[in-house]
């Protein structure tokens, strides 16, 4: 059977798409280009300083290397199957969250993403400005000083607003040259600091968080909080992806990007052994370069940094725009932007970066690890089955649905989250955060694994206990779990708030009536329900 054609990208310049669903004509992209996205989003200069942090524990290189390598790993194949959602329900990662949570209760996976957002978003432009300034300091000494990196933030920040408000276009078409150009320079650098570099390292001997193993496990941790961060973010890509691409091949190109993320966060762990100081990392590995590169050197360092702090601070713009409804994805953008940068000068002037990175891992991890587990046991059990028009019902000022559940909550997963996010609090082990039940193991930090296996079985058992109504299932029903009988309707959807229902998008039925009426062949349809307003 020949593919069905897509019509050509008349996308305007400036995205006007917030989280309503991704018309039929607008799904231009194909798993190449989410790969493109994917793999530009890790190649940044945080995932170089996150790879510095398991050195600043106080491990060889040996050990901060093999924490890297399993820490990458597990958060890629726990991320890899949260790809092809976002290509089922056409909108982001934390609407579609929705289905789960509930259409209100879904501000769960908003919180998480604001909180991503902000870690991100900061590292990447203290990141950028420190390279800025370093590069300065090589032509005129006087001017690296913290007026000229305050100045530098600025700029970077602006930088990043723009592309963001642009959208997703400009996105794609950065990372088509970024991502490959970031990899190569990446690598060279193992090549003009191979001399300096020691990967015999053996360590100050000091762990941070107690003995050898405790610090490991807390490399580790911080080392996947980088894949798992982007748990929110990846239906922001593949919502332009149509559904005539495999999803197997969305999760495939997660895998593949997240290994490529080896690459910086390895030379942060060679080059932090070297580096003077760990507290001026940027303006350290500046220093010990050789002349011929230094240049590709800075490229990478405000190159990557941008390419980081893009892709998180888009994400949660588009986010902010559907828990804020009145507010359009350009303004969330700019209001979540700001915030974010007094938060950059305060964490680079006032408080200590190490401990700050720390300290917002462990919140991104301990809130994520339950997030993640109840997504994905509900596409499993749902059969990545979404009723699209559903889950717009709170952006539209409406209420009702399939996703209606109680007040807009599922009590079912806010319970299993709730509990997951204390146990982690509890559990956790790390320099600054450490809880309660921190010696459940010996001290060791479980608490994103032990947070990820209770959320889900808690989940997993109220299923079997108290099935989900039948219409939120597909004609197959459950996967594994029961369901409610499939005669008993869902609620009506109805507008409560009608200035905003009047300002929102159209639905994806009127939009694939608008298709069909231009004659464009229509692409595969979608578990789209009407609604009646």
């Amino acid at each position: 059977m020949p593919e069905t054609p897509i019509p050509p990208d008349s996308s305007p310049l400036i995205e006007s798409y917030g989280v309503e669903p991704i018309p039929p004509e607008a799904r231009t992209s194909t798993p190449w280009d989410f790969l493109r996205i994917a793999t530009g989003s890790v190649l940044t200069t945080a995932t170089v300083l996150l790879g510095t942090l398991p050195i600043a524990l106080g491990l060889s290189f040996a050990a901060a290397a093999t924490a890297i390598v399993c820490g990458v790993m597990i958060g890629a194949l726990l991320l890899a199957p949260l790809a092809s959602i976002g290509q089922r329900s056409h909108t982001n990662n934390a609407v579609s969250s929705g289905a789960h949570f509930g259409v209100t209760g879904r501000v769960v996976g908003s919180v998480l993403s604001l909180l991503v957002a902000v870690t991100f978003f900061t590292l990447s432009v203290w990141v950028c400005g420190d390279a800025v300034v370093s590069a300065v300091g090589l032509f005129a000494p006087g001017l690296a000083n913290d007026a000229t990196a305050a100045v530098a933030y600025g700029l970077a920040a602006l930088a990043t607003f723009s592309i963001c408000i642009v959208g997703y276009r400009w996105l794609l078409a950065a990372n088509k040259f970024l991502a490959p150009a970031m990899l190569i320079l990446m690598a060279l650098g193992f090549v003009a600091l191979g001399g300096q570099i020691d990967l015999g390292y053996p360590g100050t001997g000091e762990y941070a968080v107690g003995g050898f193993w405790t610090t490991w496990f807390a490399a580790l941790l911080i080392v996947m909080a980088n894949p798992i961060s982007y748990s929110p973010f990846l239906g922001d890509w593949s919502r332009y992806v149509p559904q005539r691409f495999p999803a197997r091949r969305l999760r495939l190109a997660v895998v593949v990007a997240q290994i490529s993320s080896l690459v910086p966060f390895l030379f942060g762990a060679a080059t932090a052994s070297v580096v003077p100081d760990a507290g001026a990392y940027v303006a350290g590995l500046v220093d010990i370069s050789p002349a011929w590169y230094v240049a590709p050197l800075i490229v990478v360092l405000i190159g990557g940094s941008l390419g980081g702090s893009v892709s998180s601070l888009y994400g949660t713009g588009l986010d902010f725009s559907s828990v804020v409804p009145r507010l359009n994805r350009m303004q969330a953008t700019v209001a979540i932007g700001a915030v974010s940068i007094v938060l950059v000068f305060l964490g680079r002037f006032v408080f200590n970066l190490v401990d700050t990175v720390n300290a917002f891992t462990t919140l991104i991890l301990v809130l994520a690890a339950p997030w993640v587990s109840i997504l994905l046991v509900g596409y499993l059990t749902r059969r990545g089955h979404y009723l699209v028009e559903d889950l717009q019902v709170f952006n539209r000022g409406q209420q009702g649905g399939a996703y209606w559940f109680t007040r807009g909550y599922n009590v079912r997963t806010m319970i299993a989250w709730g509990v997951g996010a204390v146990l982690g609090l509890s559990t956790a082990n790390t320099a600054l955060i450490a809880g309660p039940l921190k010696d459940i193991a010996g001290g060791i930090d479980v608490s994103f694994f032990l947070s990820f296996l209770v959320s889900g079985a808690i989940y997993y058992a109220t299923l079997l206990a108290f099935p989900e109504p039948g219409y939120v299932f597909p004609e197959a029903g459950g996967r594994f779990v029961p369901s409610g009988p499939v005669s008993v309707p869902a609620p009506p959807i109805v507008t409560v708030d009608a200035d905003l229902a009047r300002r929102r998008a159209p639905s994806s039925s009127e939009l694939m009536e608008e298709h069909e009426q231009h004659l464009v062949p229509p692409a595969p349809k979608d578990s789209v329900r009407p609604s009646s307003n």
